[in-house]
């Protein structure tokens, strides 16, 4: 919104319905401070005020909704493009704020987006578009399919173009760094080196010259500023000394040249840069992956009983769908004719299908197993539960604080620093220096600027990362930013998944016990659930691989209990107890207390009889990981706080609590209140991890401070999580923290290297020790000193390497 002193915006009233009605909103009105004028307009249902800012409209809306009424505003996320820096956030944000009708607005540099609020009739997305478009920037406002796309393209073309530029500029600076270390007396040694350096630096490298132009427009400074002054600064001293090497002579001075320095620092940083944008992406990725679950076309029945295939985007609340064996649910809905078994892991996360019958709700991208249903359509579109997980998925990963890089921080302060150093020893040498002095001051600000070129600082990071990374992957533990490797060190909360996490994340036969154990009532067990399609028959099909099947004369699945089958004239059941009940069949004391202890550990159990007497019980069960309780333990003795949520029932959740020492557990939780417990422990001060495997968990893992996925677990989890645990191995938790503090350490000692030199190095350069002993640098020197901060740096990062 415009800065100006008076401006009169409009707002839209929702609920204003009568006088009384609008004399409440303007008396609310004339309490708010900053408004100069106000009416309500009842025809019109609006609020006309004269304000001084986007604060006091911001506060007078807040003061009608207080009053219970409404404004109608918009607010929508948008990708920013061409943004290098946080600093770029920050004048994308203003830009924005600026625009009329805009009531709010943030730019996220971490995820590339525009948070904004609006007045819809004052401006559009269009209108953000031009104002972004105006200071350098650029807004996608197309459809949400059309979008990803989009940015997907933009990505892997920007990718493309830097790697381009990488490789060109590491074999474009290799001869020139080879002669200017071991061949500078050859002939035509700077005239090689400057053909060579040329279109590292200007074209390149001219990326950093654009930026930082752009940078000084907005009266900030970043890295591509320092890299622009350092590289332009050595360059044009560079052929400036080629070209007029008597100026030089002619005053007992030897004219070196800098073309090496120049180019080096434009192929480090492009290699940075390169390393920083393939890493980027995986937002957008996990989100096409969430949308992927809901299926293109839906299967409507029509008033007359007819079948249609019909484009989801046309299906409309009440309109009766019907869903096929191993389809995906398309919408919301509620069941009006058939049963089956819904897959829905990416809702609960629990593995066992759930038996669907009539009346009961079935939710979009669960998948239907062996029968047919037909359904009405509940909630369609944005309103489903899986577009709300994509939204809170969205919002989880666009509500983190911008990502202030470390290096641009310090650039920010470090770059006018040293341009005030370097303009200052030219000024002194000037006025101080006698005969030499505009020379010696030339030579001094030129060795300030080298001395202090970022080479090392750019370097100082990434190369503990790459060395960290790489040890975590031979390891087992792939990460994928910067961010969450050190963050990790700082974890004092972590909150489990179960199913997949601490259990193996699938249901198997635990325990068997036979009344008296035959081959043929072992055969016939086989053939029975061979045949059955309930869910839990796979693990007795897996319990008894090697048993051959038997011929059934007859079989009948009895819903929701179990099945019935025929062998020589005799029938047998297998299911649940109420089935053996409902016929009569007799349990021996030996067989009900196994099933009753078993009961207890909340494991499932299913019973076989034949018609007079139950043959044998089974217990099936997600069984724990063998190396979960290690792993807990040694979390604990971190001094870790340990969390296991889970969508299963009570019974079961504290059983598994009990035997793995977990303390603090919740039961029956769905996946947005996954995400609400990690923030809850976010506003209580706790740095919170969040390790899951499933579509479940996807919310609260994109809302941890720290989001961990198992490598069995599903793409989403994995896509979201900025760690994976390939083995989904528990004890690989414990290793990344420790990994992490060993990263985090060596950072900062490479941080403190690479600032020693300047803090020593560009107080020499300037010529600190001239009065003292008369000691001047040479530029020649201090751009080796820069290049053994490099060494020093990418050496004590590979010291990682050896590191337990």
């Amino acid at each position: 919104m415009a800065k100006s002193n008076k401006q009169t915006i409009s707002l839209p009233l929702e609920d204003v319905e009568s006088e009384h009605c609008a004399l409440i909103v303007d008396k609310g009105l004339a309490q708010i401070e900053g408004i100069a004028d106000h009416k309500v307009e009842l025809n019109n249902r609006r609020a006309i005020i004269t304000v001084s800012g986007t604060e006091v409209v911001s506060e007078a809306i807040k003061a009608i909704k207080d009053l219970g009424y409404g404004v109608t505003t918009i607010r929508q996320s948008f990708p920013v493009l061409n943004m290098t820096c946080a600093s770029c956030a920050v004048s994308a944000e203003t830009g924005v704020k600026s625009v009329e009708g805009v009531i709010d607005a943030s730019v996220n540099f971490a995820t590339a987006t525009l948070s904004v609020e609006y007045l819809p009739d004052t401006t559009s997305p269009l209108g953000l578009q031009k104002a972004m478009q105006a200071i350098g920037y650029d807004l996608l406002i197309e459809d949400d399919t059309t979008q990803q796309e989009t940015l997907e393209a933009i990505h892997e073309q920007k990718f493309q173009a830097l790697k381009n530029k990488t490789i060109w500029a590491i074999i474009l600076s290799l001869p020139v760094v080879v002669i200017g270390m071991f061949f500078m007396d050859m002939p035509y040694a700077n005239e090689i080196m400057w053909a060579f350096s040329t279109p590292v630096v200007l074209w390149l490298g001219r990326s950093f010259f654009v930026n930082a132009w752009k940078q000084a427009k907005h009266r900030s400074a970043n890295m591509d500023t320092l890299v622009a002054l350092s590289t332009g600064i050595a360059y044009i001293f560079s052929v400036f000394n080629m070209l007029f090497s008597d100026f030089w002579h002619s005053k007992g001075l030897h004219a070196h040249v800098y073309f090496e320095a120049a180019a080096v620092i434009v192929t480090f940083i492009l290699l940075g840069k390169l390393l920083e944008e393939k890493a980027k992406g995986n937002t957008s990725t996990a989100i096409k992956k969430l949308m992927g679950l809901q299926p293109k076309t839906v299967t409507v029945i029509q008033a007359d009983d007819t079948e249609v295939q019909t484009a989801i985007e046309a299906v409309n609340v009440g309109d009766i769908l019907l869903i096929k064996p191993g389809e995906k649910i398309a919408v919301d809905g509620l069941v009006t004719f058939g049963n089956s078994y819904v897959d829905e892991s990416m809702l609960s996360g629990e593995p066992v299908p759930v038996l669907k019958a009539v009346n009961e709700k079935v939710f979009a991208g669960t998948i239907n197993q062996k029968g047919s249903l037909r359904f009405k359509a509940v909630k369609v579109g944005k309103e489903t539960m899986l577009a709300q997980i994509i939204k809170m998925v969205q919002d989880a990963q666009g509500s983190k604080a911008p990502v202030q890089k470390l290096v641009d921080k310090i650039a920010g302060i470090f770059v006018p620093v040293v341009i005030g150093i370097a303009i200052l020893s030219f000024l002194l040498w000037l006025v101080l220096g006698g005969d030499n002095g505009i020379v010696q001051g030339l030579l001094a600000a030129v060795t300030v600027l080298v001395i202090a070129c970022p080479c090392a600082l750019g370097l100082a990071t990434p190369t503990a990362i790459m060395v960290g990374v790489g040890k975590g992957a031979e390891n087992g533990i792939l990460i994928k930013d910067a961010e969450s490797l050190e963050l990790a060190k700082k974890i004092d909360a972590i909150i489990l998944d179960k199913t997949g996490t601490i259990t193996e994340g699938r249901p198997v036969v635990t325990g068997v016990q036979w009344l008296n154990a035959h081959d043929t009532d072992k055969q016939i067990l086989l053939s029975m659930e061979k045949q059955s399609e309930h869910p839990l028959a796979e693990a007795v099909v897996k319990h008894l691989a090697g048993v051959p099947t038997t011929a059934l004369s007859a079989f009948e699945s009895i819903t929701g209990k179990g099945a019935k089958a025929v062998h020589d004239m005799e029938s047998y059941f297998v299911g649940n107890k109420k089935l053996l009940i409902e016929n009569n069949i007799t349990i021996a004391d030996q067989l009900q207390h196994q099933a009753d202890a078993w009961g207890k550990q909340s494991k499932t159990v299913i019973w076989f009889a034949n018609s007079k007497e139950a043959l044998s019980v089974l217990a099936i069960s997600d069984k724990i990981k063998e190396t979960s309780v290690a792993a807990i333990k040694q979390l604990h003795e971190m001094g870790i706080e340990l969390f296991m949520l889970t969508g299963d029932n009570e019974a079961t959740a504290q059983a598994i609590a009990q035997e793995t020492g977990i303390t603090h557990y919740k039961a029956e939780v769905l996946p947005q209140h996954k995400a609400d417990f990690v923030k809850e422990l976010q506003n209580n001060g706790k740095i919170v991890a969040m390790v899951g495997d499933g579509i479940n968990d996807s919310t609260a893992l994109a809302t941890a401070d720290v989001s961990i996925a198992m490598g069995k677990g599903s793409d989403i989890a994995m896509d979201v999580a900025k760690m994976t645990i390939i083995s989904s191995d528990l004890t690989k938790i414990p290793q990344a923290i420790r990994l992490s503090k060993q990263t985090v350490a060596t950072i900062k000692q490479n941080l403190f290297w690479a600032f020693i030199y300047n803090l020593i190095g560009i107080p020499i350069a300037a010529g600190l020790l001239y009065p003292i002993n008369g000691f001047l640098l040479n530029p020649m020197i201090a751009g080796a000193a820069m290049a053994l901060s490099s060494v020093s740096v990418v050496t004590n990062s590979l010291r990682l390497k050896w590191k337990k």
